[in-house]
C-alpha cells in the first residue's frame, strides 16, 4: 500500500537517513529502517535534499501558484484564439 507523506515528513525522514548513514549503515539498512525503498529515498533526496522544511512549504505552494498560473494562460491563450478565429470570420 503506498502511503503519502508531508514535507515535513520527508525532510525529517531524510534527516534521520543522514544520521544512520554518517553512523556507517548501509543504504539497504538505511531504508528499511526509514521504512521507505531505495528508489523514494534517492527521489526524495533528489527533491528535498538540504531543504529546511520552511522551504519545502515555500516549494510547494511555488509549485500550486505555477500550475494555476499555467491553467491562466492556457485558458487566455484559447481565449485569444478563439478571438481570432471570430475576427477571422467576421471579415
Amino acid at each position: 500500500m503506498r502511503k503519502v507523506y508531508t514535507a515535513e515528513q520527508i525532510i525529517n525522514k531524510l534527516r534521520e537517513a543522514e544520521i544512520l548513514l554518517h553512523g556507517g549503515a548501509s543504504i539497504v539498512v538505511m531504508t528499511k529502517k526509514i521504512g521507505v525503498s531505495d528508489v523514494t529515498y534517492y527521489r526524495w533526496r533528489k527533491e528535498y535534499g538540504g531543504m529546511s522544511i520552511d522551504q519545502a512549504h515555500r516549494l510547494k505552494e511555488l509549485e500550486q501558484e505555477n500550475s494555476r498560473l499555467k491553467r491562466l494562460v492556457a485558458d487566455l491563450s484559447l481565449d485569444n484564439a478563439i478571438l481570432k478565429e471570430a475576427v477571422r470570420g467576421n471579415s
